[in-house]
């Protein structure tokens, strides 16, 4: 009872505006009686308990309540490297995340499903890793299954970080892709009818399984699990949202890019006794170079594409731009080459598939890409990339908007003490100032 109660006295704060400014006017007192002490320490101490208040707020009824929580435990972990909160909540707030799946909104689902892939991300290989796997499967096939529209497309960036973080082997990995795959192409009984998706989850399934299948060996897929799916890809080339399109021309390049088109394209049929029947091979051989020949042609028309009604020419730049490098890949072996600057330092990246990794997690972070780059030691493993310094010193604190007000406001009670104490300090050392200033010209 006592634990409940404590959670609900921590929820306020994302229910009140007047808790809010009562707590601030509280904390703001009691930091100016030890100004002299204030430092990284205290204000990371601050942040966890915002953290940990963030996470009983979890366990409160309100959706809305949750939904705020959620959203400030996003910012919290996209801003700053959680391993200490982590290491002491982790499975409280994995567990949290994943029952927002069978009772939130699709707005809590898309938060919750975004924290679970960040979380990955921060505890990087290992047990921890594999545990956030294991566990979210279940709950988010489910959730793919009958969830909105809008919460599919989180979900499905959420497995794919999840699995390429905590996957050990390729059937942990394929076992993902194929629930990706259903979302598109699912398997419907006698009394189910088919949910057309929309653009935007077309995109978003093809995004993330393309990530996935840059960790795989070409030779380690199963043909069983992904014949045909050369021919869905090429019909997507046609379709007329841009974003499929060029997702589809990504996946593309990478199959390309990895080899082993048949097992992407049609499987040998085999005769009774077991043995290939004879002349199955030329005929899967002429449909691969067949189905090679009309995906170069559209590759071809979509990199000089002259636009379209409602197109930005934004989109359009960025779907020639794309479809020149896949077209001079298939032609003349190129791959695209890129450089971005992260902290002084270069990350490049010279295939299909660093580029494809590269991008998604870019998305997938957004405004947290650049911290976690200078940071996060599993994206070092991952990009063979190590930063030439960081934006922070190890375990000094990067200020919230609201620190910020707090700590850095002309009118705080912190400043305005400091200020006092620097104008005190200044005329102590007036007189020797001059002095030395003295010096200082006559020796100039």
């Amino acid at each position: 009872m006592g634990k409940r109660n404590s959670q609900r006295k921590n929820a306020a704060m994302y229910d009140s505006g007047d808790d809010d400014n009562s707590s601030v006017s509280s904390s703001s007192t009691v930091r100016s009686d030890r100004m002299s002490v204030l430092g990284t320490e205290e204000m990371q101490i601050d942040k966890d308990s915002l953290l940990d208040q963030a996470l009983d707020a979890l366990f409160e009824k309100r959706g809305s309540t949750r939904e705020k929580a959620l959203a400030s435990i996003l910012d919290a972990f996209n801003s700053s490297m959680q391993h200490q909160f982590v290491e002491k909540k982790f499975a409280t707030l994995l567990h949290q995340c994943l029952n927002s799946f069978k009772r939130g909104s699709a707005k809590e689902i898309s938060l919750a499903s975004h924290v679970i892939g960040l979380l990955a991300l921060t505890v990087g290989y290992g047990d921890n890793a594999r545990e956030i796997l294991e566990d979210s499967i279940p709950p988010i096939s489910q959730a793919l299954k009958s969830g909105a529209e809008s919460a599919k497309i989180s979900l499905l960036e959420c497995l794919a970080i999840i699995t390429f973080v905590g996957g050990n082997d390729p059937e942990q990995t394929e076992r993902s892709m194929q629930i990706m795959w259903q979302v598109v192409h699912p398997k419907l009984g006698s009394n189910v009818v088919a949910v057309k998706p929309s653009a935007a989850v077309i995109t978003a399934m093809v995004s993330a399984w393309s990530f996935l299948l840059t960790t795989m060996d070409g030779w380690k897929l199963n043909p069983k699990d992904w014949q045909g799916s050369l021919s869905y890809l090429s019909t997507l080339l046609d379709k007329d949202d841009r974003s499929v399109r060029i997702a589809a021309g990504e996946a593309l390049a990478l199959i390309f890019e990895i080899g082993s088109l048949e097992k992407f394209s049609v499987e040998a049929k085999d005769s009774s006794d077991g043995s290939t029947q004879e002349g199955s091979r030329p005929r899967e051989f002429l449909h691969i170079q067949g189905l090679k020949a009309k995906i170069m042609n559209q590759v071809r028309n979509l990199s000089a594409e002259a636009g379209g009604k409602g197109s930005t020419k934004k989109d359009l730049n960025s779907q020639r731009n794309l479809f020149r490098e896949v077209l001079e890949f298939f032609e003349d072996g190129y791959t695209p080459e890129n450089s971005m600057k992260i902290g002084g330092e270069s990350l490049q990246t010279s295939t299909w598939n660093q580029l494809i990794q590269l991008n998604f997690l870019k998305h997938f972070l957004g405004g947290g890409f650049v911290k976690h780059m200078q940071e996060n030691e599993f994206l070092h493993d991952v990009f063979g990339f190590t930063p030439k310094k960081k934006y922070l010193l190890d375990g000094e604190h990067r200020l919230s908007s609201g620190e910020k007000r707090m700590y850095r406001s002309p009118n705080s009670v912190l400043n305005k003490a400091r200020t006092q104490l620097l104008n005190k300090q200044r005329m102590l050392s007036e007189g020797k100032n001059i002095g030395h200033f003295a010096v200082n010209r006559d020796d100039d």
